[in-house]
């Protein structure tokens, strides 16, 4: 094999920690790699974005200890590219700053293999900006100086000039140092820095769990300081004293809560992003997964000229929706197959996935739940009229009974099963036995089942986490298992879920 038919090696920033800080072209390429070598600090969630036949290996290093060699990774990295896969090699922060990435690029240079460097946010800039601290600011700091501290400053020949360093008037920001922290601060008092400089520590930067401790370099250097647990960036200089006026991250909302969220993977996901930037901590736990239902040859025939057979459609999740408007698509072709026919909705979102097909929405219900959209039907004459109902194979018998009762002819189509979720990627399940969690949120009465056939203990009890509900049918779920809910949402809607849990901590804030 010669070099033209090599695959590309892309050494790839991924950032500091937080998913969206990660770049556009890094994103592009981790949805088209065959292969991601991947470091510790790199956020898990990053790989959802990588294709299922995508080749996933850890190759991260914790202290000293390393799964591979610096060797073994670029030997490996090597060999990928020379089987024509696309290889992404994907490195904390930024690949070129204290990451190796340079050694890495010289051994596919010398090999032969082509690469590109992507670059990545660096921590030395994303984590001191979370914390609310500038670098340089015209008042205080002209000057920025990055350093490793992962070199021994007491070894005889350093690469580094600390007597420099501690005569320098601007920021410095030091990588890797926390556990020679006492060792700089010595240094550097010992160099003629002033005592009385600001200093600030910030472990896991950018992340919702981030911490940030401010002191003064003596107290690092006379040991009075608390530990911390790597990673952390350690920030050096008079711009720390803006912190208390600047610091954002631990304001908002969510910030110091740890939530489970127990939709479906796809939906977990989207509930968690709006969780995150509210600050949230997520532990994405999915318990269900949406099955569709191939359907049988008369409701294919119905659905062919469904304006003949059907006056009404009620639709009672936007995955109804989804799966209806799939096949009815794919068969028809033609939207406007359906004039005449009305069409009800349970709630907001649901009728809000019914608009992207630009239908009108005739019925919603106040509270948003089958019974309700059944009951708006009440006042009216529906005797003789014929209703469908494409929906979950689970969905209760409520509605069907309701219009039933008022002489409608009701036909019940299941689009889809809900079946327990078997896989736990990013390994929530695990952190949530070991940690807990102060919330967990419901959004339907089969995410309750089959989250309490999970049996996920709490080996922490101090931590056990209140139940937030999205509506009855979910809490009386909830119910027939002996679970106490903490609270109901008004509105029974994702959004609504999250409103819920924001207007109670805001509650509790003014009592304290």
């Amino acid at each position: 094999m010669n070099g033209k038919d090599y695959g590309v090696v892309y050494l790839v920033g991924a950032g500091p920690g937080d998913p969206s800080l990660l770049t556009l072209r890094a994103k592009e390429l981790i949805e088209k790699a065959d292969v991601i070598f991947y470091d510790y600090l790199c956020n898990p969630k990053i790989l959802d974005w990588s294709s299922s036949h995508c080749m996933k290996v850890y190759v991260g290093k914790i202290a000293s200890k390393a799964t591979y060699s610096q060797r073994e990774i670029e030997e490996m990295l090597i060999a990928k590219a020379k089987e024509g896969k696309t290889v992404v090699r994907l490195k904390g922060g930024d690949p070129f700053l204290f990451g190796r990435g340079g050694e890495e690029a010289e051994a596919l240079k010398k090999a032969g293999i082509p690469f590109e460097i992507v670059p990545g946010v660096s921590s030395a800039l994303a984590v001191p900006a979370y914390a609310g601290i500038p670098l340089t600011h015209r008042n205080w700091a002209s000057q920025l100086t990055i350093v490793t501290g992962h070199e021994d400053p007491l070894k005889e020949s350093s690469a580094l000039s600390w007597e420099t360093i501690a005569k320098s008037k601007g920021t410095i920001v030091v990588l890797m140092g926390v556990e020679r922290l006492a060792i700089i601060a010595k240094i550097l008092l010992k160099q003629g820095m002033d005592p009385l400089t600001p200093m600030a520590i910030v472990s896991w930067g950018t992340l919702p769990y981030q911490k940030v401790i401010t002191l003064k370099l003596a107290d690092i250097g006379a040991g009075s300081h608390p530990s911390i647990d790597p990673p952390a960036v350690l920030i050096i200089g008079e711009v720390v004293r803006l912190r208390e006026d600047l610091k954002w991250f631990e304001k908002r909302p969510l910030y110091g809560q740890k939530i489970v969220v127990t939709r479906t993977k796809e939906g977990s996901a989207k509930l968690a992003g709006k969780l995150a930037n509210l600050g949230a901590e997520v532990l994405e736990i999915p318990t269900i997964r949406i099955v569709p239902q191939c359907l049988d040859e008369n409701q294919i025939r119905l659905l062919k000229n469904i304006g003949s057979f059907y006056d009404w459609i009620l639709f009672t999740s936007p995955t109804g929706v989804e799966l209806f408007f799939k096949e009815f698509l794919k068969l028809t072709g033609d939207i406007r197959q359906l004039k005449g026919v009305k069409i009800g909705a349970i709630g907001t979102s649901t009728a809000r996935a019914i608009s992207l097909y630009n239908l009108p929405v005739e019925v919603i219900p106040e509270k948003f739940t089958s019974v309700d959209l059944a009951r708006c039907f009440s006042l009216k004459r529906i005797k003789g009229l014929r209703f469908l109902l494409p929906r979950s194979a689970l969905a209760d018998e409520g509605i069907l009974e309701f219009l039933t009762s008022l002489g409608a002819s009701v036909d019940q189509w299941s689009l889809y099963d809900i079946q327990p979720e078997t896989e736990d990627v990013r390994g929530d399940r695990e952190k949530f036995k070991q940690t807990g969690a102060h919330w967990i949120l419901f959004a339907s009465a089969s995410s309750v089942k089959y989250w309490y056939r999970l049996n996920l203990s709490c080996h922490d009890t101090s931590l056990l986490p209140k139940i937030i509900s999205i509506g009855p049918q979910t809490t009386r779920a909830l119910k027939e298992l002996n679970q106490e809910v903490y609270i109901e949402s008004k509105v029974h809607t994702i959004d609504g879920l999250v409103e819920t849990l924001l207007e109670e901590l805001r509650g509790n804030k003014q009592k304290d």
